[in-house]
């Protein structure tokens, strides 16, 4: 008997990823594209708040795991998450993408960049799921 590999988890969007204006772009387990705008998105000094880089970082790998986990018929919930900022942002939309750095069946781990419209580096994280059978 063969079985059908299952269908990827499709991403729906939260409260707080669309009162951030995140759109999504592209989504597969090999990688998770996504935009949000700087406005509405700044802290009181004019520049794209760190909490929300690591709020939109965290969401979007995450999501990457849970399309991961999906196809093994199982869930992703996040276990830590670290970012570095490098450079601030005033204007524009920045550009979330996340690519795996390990795959498996037990955890995921990755790699979060924030770019901005030059394609310059913003933030990094990396953020570890774990993976778990569906209740």
């Amino acid at each position: 008997m063969t079985h059908e590999p299952l269908p990827p988890w499709t991403i729906t969007l939260g409260e707080l990823d669309e009162k951030m204006g995140v759109q999504i772009l592209e989504q597969s387990v090999d990688r998770v594209v996504a935009t949000m705008p700087v406005e509405g998105n700044r802290q009181s000094f004019g520049l794209l708040h760190g909490g929300a880089s690591l709020a939109v970082g965290e969401a979007v790998g995450s999501w990457a795991a849970v399309i991961h986990a999906s196809t093994l018929g199982r869930t992703a919930v996040g276990v830590d998450v670290s970012a570095t900022h490098h450079k601030g942002a005033r204007e524009g939309s920045v550009t979330i993408t996340a690519t795996p750095l390990h795959l498996g069946r037990t955890l995921t781990t990755h790699q979060v960049l924030i770019t901005n419209a030059a394609g310059q580096r913003l933030c990094t994280l990396r953020i570890t799921n774990l993976l778990l059978d569906k209740p």
